[in-house]
């Protein structure tokens, strides 16, 4: 099948681009920045630039596509919500969506489905109500940004589109989602309940999500309007407790509604409201979740030692070609910003092999820093990583894989570090470091592509 993925580079379009690619799904990405998303999206496929918000969706795009998913949205909790920040995150839903069906409108080549999330913020604060998807709207900004939203999704039903309308609850996963913001404090023992603790919280694991999504496009008999939430929502209380005895820190200092409104405004509404939100409509179509228990759905995201980065390129030279090119050290230099400052200074084997130390040099920020890494995992044209021994980083793994696709090499890298000083590392620079190696990453891709790209 062939799959059109909106809003990809977010934390939940990357897992989603993994499972398609897993199952064998031909995936198309439209983006903003082609650029920079071709680090945020996990495996190679094709990419194309558009962006909603200036212009519409060519026609021809939809050419061959089976099912379009769309994530696109600017995020909920990424600030206070002032008046041009609402804006932009009724704007980029709506539109987004507008300009997807007035393209399916455009052409008798329509996908088969067309799957779009939306938000259980339709419902609003509700207490100890149980909700289901013929529950009426409830109040404030979210409800009405998820109204418009799906009065918009909707419309793809009236061209004879199968449509369906994903309402996600509070998604559970590493590197990103609520829990992101959440790990730290947790981390350092000053977590605590939300107000009250009484709110009922509705979660979904990322995996089961996507999940969710990919059964929406290969299920035909699914249509309309669904509750992506696990079935076993807990108080915020049970949540705090429990994310507490995994990390296994105190969870004592709870945070006063009153203070919550005062440093986030109207956004606090996200964390205070109560919503109680059934499953059964999308259970009742077979569908399992991988982590139905809150504890199991938290103890895999915590077990995640360390952040990642997962990137794959391709280039129409051979397996050996290819690998003989990363397997010289020197070559480093040639794929390393200059603002890096970065040289080889020796080496402990003539040519790389397992065991191999490298010694560099490179100045970050104005920083002069020495690093050693060490080559451990040789498989000579396939596979070979190497880890820091000193350096600036608490821990640093790169996987170099290169394997034989489409008459060339597909070059795959996965990343694993930590910030220095651990959890006060990444309180302090955890995003500049990520923002700090997206940009050697991306240079990375495009020296790659001038030394390897041409057959």
């Amino acid at each position: 099948m062939k799959v059109m993925v909106t809003g990809a580079t977010g934390f939940v379009g990357r897992e989603l681009i993994k499972k398609l690619n897993q199952k064998g799904h031909e995936i198309l990405v439209l983006t903003r920045n082609p650029d920079t998303a071709r680090l945020k999206i996990p495996v190679h496929c094709t990419i194309r630039a558009w962006n909603p918000e200036k212009e519409s969706l060519p026609v021809g795009l939809l050419k061959g596509v089976d099912a379009i998913i769309n994530l696109a949205g600017e995020g909920i909790a990424d600030g206070r919500w002032s008046v041009s920040r609402k804006r932009k995150i009724i704007e980029s839903r709506v539109l987004a969506v507008r300009r997807l069906v007035e393209a399916m409108a455009g052409t008798d080549d329509r996908p088969k489905v067309f799957v779009s999330a939306s938000a259980i913020g339709f419902y609003g604060d509700r207490g100890d109500e149980f909700l289901d998807e013929t529950s009426a709207k409830g109040e404030g900004f979210l409800s009405d940004v998820c109204q418009d939203w799906e009065n918009e999704i909707l419309k793809a039903k009236e061209l004879g589109v199968r449509t369906v309308a994903c309402r996600i609850g509070m998604v559970l996963g590493h590197d990103g989602g609520a829990l992101a913001k959440m790990l730290v404090p947790f981390k350092l023992g000053v977590g605590g309940n939300i107000a009250s603790g009484t709110q009922w919280m509705s979660w979904i694991h990322v995996s089961d999500l996507v999940n969710v999504m990919i059964h929406s496009i290969e299920n035909s008999a699914m249509n309309g309007i669904y509750n992506a939430v696990n079935p076993n929502w807990v108080r915020n209380e049970t949540f705090t407790k429990t994310l507490g005895k995994i990390l296994k820190r105190p969870t004592l200092l709870p945070i006063p509604q009153p203070v919550l409104k005062l440093a986030l405004g109207e956004l606090s509404e996200l964390l205070l409201a109560s919503q109680r939100v059934k499953a059964n409509k999308l259970t009742d179509t077979g569908f399992q979740f991988q982590y139905p228990q809150l504890a199991v759905a938290l103890k895999e995201v915590c077990d995640h030692k360390y952040h990642e980065i997962e990137l794959e390129q391709w280039v129409p030279q051979s397996i050996e070609k290819t690998f003989e090119f990363f397997k010289e050290a020197k070559n480093l230099e040639k794929l390393t910003p200059e603002f890096l400052k970065f040289k080889v200074l020796k080496q402990s084997t003539k040519s790389l092999e397992e065991g191999t130390k490298i010694n560099y040099r490179l100045s970050l920020h104005g920083i002069p820093i020495h690093w050693q890494s060490e080559i451990i995992g040789w498989e000579p044209n396939h596979k070979f990583s190497d880890v820091q021994v000193k350096g600036p980083y608490g821990y640093w793994h790169h996987t170099h894989e290169f394997e034989k696709k489409n008459g060339g090499t597909l070059i795959k890298d996965r990343i694993l570090y930590q910030a220095p000083f651990g959890i006060a590392g990444d309180l302090l620079a955890g995003s500049f470091i990520r923002k700090d190696l997206e940009a050697i990453f991306n240079y990375r891709c495009k020296a790659v592509e001038i030394e390897l790209g041409h057959a």
